[in-house]
């Protein structure tokens, strides 16, 4: 039994905002020497995409900070306006810009770099109907019983 630490990570979301947190933790736990997995499944799959047009909804986030504080006097059902996705993902993204953070697909190569197994659920795949070539190549294709077969020796295991 190695006495390398492991990471498993289950992503399901394929959000812009929701796209970071697998790829940080992994990156980060790769660095300090975690042999990682993240098994992407459903929605999440959309991270492993080519390129990656992932999007923000300020719909159904209430926790989102709001430019010029429309969270205290915007209504939450004007966020389900037509055009609000797009206005609030290019402000999230020239703000992202703005504070040097990394994209999905820069935080996903470092991923790649790393070592970090990417491994695409092959139902969702199926369900979808994804094909190989709309997907990078750096990653494996598995099911659940792929996911537990590490998971099930992992030192953390996480649902992001």
């Amino acid at each position: 039994m190695s006495d390398e630490k492991k990471l498993a990570l289950i992503a399901t979301k394929g959000t812009l905002d929701w796209g970071y947190p697998p790829f940080i933790l992994a990156s980060t736990a790769a660095a300090l020497g975690y042999e990682v997995q993240i098994f992407f499944t459903f929605y999440g799959l959309q991270l492993l995409r080519k390129k990656i047009d992932a999007k923000v909804s300020p719909l159904g986030n209430p926790a989102m900070p709001m430019p010029m504080a429309m969270d205290k006097w915007f209504p939450t059902l004007g966020t389900a306006l037509p055009g609000m996705e797009a206005v609030m993902t290019s402000m999230m993204k020239a703000k992202m810009k703005k504070k040097g953070v990394a994209s999905l697909q820069d935080l996903r190569d470092l991923c790649i770099e790393a070592e970090v197994k990417l491994i695409a659920c092959q139902m969702t795949v199926d369900l979808f109907d994804f094909k190989r070539e709309d997907l990078i190549s750096d990653i494996d294709f598995g099911g659940a019983a792929t996911f537990f077969e590490f998971a099930g020796e992992a030192d953390i295991t996480l649902y992001v």
